[in-house]
């Protein structure tokens, strides 16, 4: 049947329409419909279709909410009953398509009786437009009102409940298909992996997938999606595999899921085949596989496949635009990047975040801080992970003022209790040394997910700013906590550098029990730890069982016989290093150079020459550090007129570290004529340097210019600076005791005191006799020697030597070096007490027994 339908202005103007007492429309609706008719630019105008619902489809497709509301006026006044649910969803349906939500929904609200399609075209709307609560509570009412819902009800609020990641609901819904039969439609089946997946439950999505009757590509789309946001990126290409034997065409979403698989994994060869696919399968226009394709060959190519990718593009957007900046970026073209971003026609958040990251990961730090501002003067969005990033450039920094202002700036904003933020900031204040800042963000941490990781961030930050006694104090504090790699790693460094070998030893029973032991950096630390703790020969055959080795784990060996000064040993591994091909790296050669400093061979000088020209060979270029390497060596040889022609070959100005080395040597040899000028260069190019004055200040008081010394220390007083104080420490029944020079705050100190007078004179009856001229200060003799006697040292090998059995040896560990008459005093010590003492310094071990020391009285 056609019905014609005459709307006239004249009619609406000069016979105002009344709607019939047995209407079902309301009368505020009916106002609403009448409000909305603006007829003056319409002529009589005559629609003919099929049916009550025709008009609302006209006025859908011309968008006009004015003709739905005459429509709906029109139907009402002629009262047209005979198929009122065809004509009330028509009109539900036009209000939804012209964005007339409010209306639709009184429309459907005065409905006598709505059916499915009334509640699906509802439920649809509210899924798919950041309603999903109404969506789900609609969903329910019609549940109730006793209409089963169909399969696009179930789609509809399937859609909802990923947007809402609600896993309860997930399963609900799935029950309720399996139980109206409606789990055999491919689209209800789709729509529930996709929820499960939303909601992290891969199994059970590859369950469902494995029980489907019937597939589609939206099916093997959603799990192959599915499989690589789980980083299962192998049985990604598997089932891609499955899906092509199956006769399914692969479609755009499947070929830009598999290049971010290939991308992810560094598989070229995978990644070109896709490609190759794509080609063949003419989606290389689409705009999704080529973004798609920028970040696969941004990992596994060149800046020249990007580049040609993206000039070869016919259509780009934001995320074209936003991936080259990103791929330049990672390839360090740091100005391109920023060329690129000024070039954009479009920028969103994500461009600025692509932007401000890649400044971070090439280590411009102030450039991110700087683009950040500029974002906040011009009003950009700013997200969670904006401000992630820009306190993690602040703490790249270290600058204790503008992480102040940052992370004042986040609270203000509100946006500190985000995890990811939040954990940032803990970051921050530790390299920016405010560890009480840190200490109280911890205290208050409430999400118990990422504590561990604050946890590991603590004790991080505690061993990276010289507190490694409050990183032991917070690991063996916090039992519940789960060891990962990088807490291990950290706290087997904190063990070395304490010299806590029995720590150190469960924490290596529990990384080879859990299989960290496998992780290169678990095993390196492993090893340094023993090598602090003086356990070389521990540390040597943990060093050959190792998994795996890399060019860290070999200075690791290095390290270790270094510390023994065991330069023969050393240049061994070195040695052994280039006959496996192993390629050394510029610490390498720190190591090795420094080490030749303990070859006591006639041509160690040699041998250390030979080993610095040739690392070139190796493609590296020499440092400042290198070079300072050379001059202790040169230093310990007494050889300083090479040593001075060195620093005057150097093809750039010498910077702290070779003065100091100099100056080092200097003090060792007593050489103060060349150590008064490695100390006036030291001094204009380190000013606020504590460890500057205090060599140039000890130089000055061996050669007894008391004058001179007394000068310096009143500089460094005067501009604030502060020596730290010499620190000995031992280990005893798993407790760390510190004690300082004339330290009398231990509780045993009455005792070690005691014990210590008693261990003077029995050292003195064998031929000790203390040393004064290791007194740094111009005072009385008597004075003099009771400086010494009281020594941090000589109190903790006290300590030790009280608290440990007969015949057990005594291991200390110092801050800084031992001075002469100490180590005078230990030599002496080993003779009366018929004891080993290890003592671990500045320089390196000591193992003191029978009166001799294995440094050979030079260190």
């Amino acid at each position: 049947m056609t019905t014609n339908i005459v709307l006239s202005s004249s009619l609406c103007c000069s016979h105002p329409l009344r709607l019939p007492p047995s209407s079902s429309l309301p009368a505020q609706l009916f106002q609403n419909a009448r409000n909305r008719l603006n007829l003056s630019h319409l002529t009589t105008r005559r629609f003919e279709f099929p049916g009550n619902d025709g008009l609302f489809r006209q006025s859908a497709e011309h968008t006009r909410v004015s003709l739905a509301g005459a429509a709906h006026l029109s139907i009402a006044a002629t009262q047209l009953q005979d198929s009122p649910n065809v004509r009330d969803n028509a009109l539900v349906s036009s209000y939804i398509r012209l964005g007339a939500i409010d209306d639709a929904r009184k429309t459907f609200d005065s409905l006598p009786s709505p059916d499915i399609v009334s509640y699906c075209s509802l439920i649809s709307y509210y899924a798919k437009n950041n309603k999903e609560d109404e969506a789900v509570y609609l969903f329910i009412q019609m549940c109730r009102s006793g209409i089963e819902p169909n399969e696009f009800a179930i789609v509809a609020v399937l859609t909802a409940c990923i947007r809402l990641s609600s896993f309860q609901l997930g399963i609900q819904l799935h029950c309720l298909a399996v139980k109206t039969n409606h789990l055999s439609c491919v689209y209800v089946s789709n729509a529930t992996m996709a929820m499960y997946i939303k909601c992290s439950s891969l199994v059970c999505a590859l369950q469902l997938f494995g029980e489907m009757f019937q597939r589609d590509a939206v099916s093997f789309n959603t799990i192959i999606s599915g499989l690589i946001q789980d980083s299962e990126y192998c049985r990604a290409f598997d089932l891609f595999r499955d899906m092509q034997l199956g006769g399914l065409r692969a479609d755009q979403f499947s070929i830009s899921s598999l290049l971010t698989a290939a991308a992810e994994l560094y598989l070229l060869m995978q990644g070109k085949e896709i490609h190759a696919h794509s080609l063949r399968l003419d989606l290389d226009s689409k705009l999704s596989v080529n973004n798609a394709l920028i970040r696969f060959y941004t990992n596994c190519g060149s800046v020249e496949d990007v580049v040609g990718l993206f000039e070869r593009m016919a259509t780009r957007d934001v995320i074209t635009w936003t991936e080259m900046a990103s791929s330049y970026m990672k390839f360090g073209l740091v100005e391109e990047a920023v060329r690129i971003f000024e070039k954009m026609p479009v920028r969103n958040c994500v461009s600025y975040n692509a932007i401000l990251n890649g400044f971070c990961k090439n280590g411009n730090g102030l450039q991110a801080l700087e683009l950040f501002c500029k974002m906040l003067e011009d009003g950009e969005e700013i997200s969670d992970f904006t401000l992630t990033i820009v306190v993690n450039a602040c703490a790249m920094l270290s600058d204790i003022r503008k992480s102040k202002q940052i992370h004042g700036f986040v609270i203000k904003v509100g946006m500190s209790s985000n995890s990811w933020t939040e954990a940032a900031l803990l970051d921050m204040c530790t390299k920016c040394d405010r560890m009480d800042d840190a200490r109280k963000m911890f205290n208050g941490w409430s999400d118990k997910c990422s504590r561990s990781i604050a946890w590991t961030t603590m004790i991080c930050g505690y061993a990276q700013n010289g507190q490694p006694e409050q990183a032991m104090a917070l690991f063996c504090a916090e039992n519940e906590l789960i060891l990962d790699e990088v807490a291990l790693a950290t706290v087997l460094g904190v063990c070395g550098n304490l010299g806590f070998v029995n720590k150190g030893k469960q924490l290596h029973s529990y990384a080879l029990k859990s299989g960290f032991l496998s992780d290169l950096a678990v095993g390196n630390a492993a090893v340094s730890m023993y090598s602090k703790c003086g356990s070389l020969e521990d540390a040597i055959k943990l060093f050959e069982v190792l998994p795996e080795r890399d060019t860290v784990s070999w200075n690791t060996l290095i390290t270790v016989y270094l510390l023994h000064r065991e330069g023969e040993n050393a240049l061994r591994v070195w040695r052994k290093m280039e006959r496996m091909g192993v390629k050394p790296d510029s610490v390498s050669f720190v190591l090795i150079l420094s080490a030749c400093r303990y070859i006591y061979e006639s041509d160690s000088v040699n041998i250390c020459r030979r080993l610095f020209l040739s690392m070139r060979c190796y493609g590296i270029e020499p440092t400042s550090e290198h070079y300072a390497s050379m001059i202790h060596v040169f230093g310990c040889q007494d050889r300083f007129e090479e040593a001075e022609e060195l620093i005057n070959n150097m093809p750039s100005e010498p910077d702290a570290s070779v003065w100091k080395a100099l100056l080092d040597s200097c003090g060792l040899r007593s050489n103060v004529n060349l150590g008064k000028k490695a100390a006036q260069h030291l001094l204009a190019t380190e000013p606020q340097d504590v460890s500057t004055y205090i060599l140039v200040s000890n130089l000055y008081s061996a050669s007894g210019r008391w004058h001179c010394s007394e000068r310096v220390r009143e500089e460094m007083k005067n501009k604030g600076l502060q020596k730290h104080p010499a620190r000995s420490w031992t280990i005893n029944d798993n407790k760390i005791h510190s004690f300082f020079a004339r330290d009398r705050s231990h509780s045993q100190s009455k005792d070690i005191y005691s014990g210590l007078e008693i261990l003077i004179l029995e050292n003195m009856k064998v031929g000790y006799t203390p040393e004064t001229s290791f007194v740094l200060h111009e005072v009385e003799e008597y004075q003099k020697k009771d400086f010494l006697v009281y020594h941090s040292a000589k109190l903790a090998v006290t300590y030790g030597l009280l608290m440990t059995e007969p015949g057990k040896p005594v291991h200390v560990m110092k801050n800084i070096r031992l001075c002469g008459d100490c180590h005078e005093f230990l030599k002496y010590t080993s003779i009366t007490t018929k004891r080993e003492i290890h003592v671990r310094d500045a320089s390196g071990f000591h193992c003191f027994r029978d009166g001799k020391c294995t440094c050979g009285d030079y260190w």
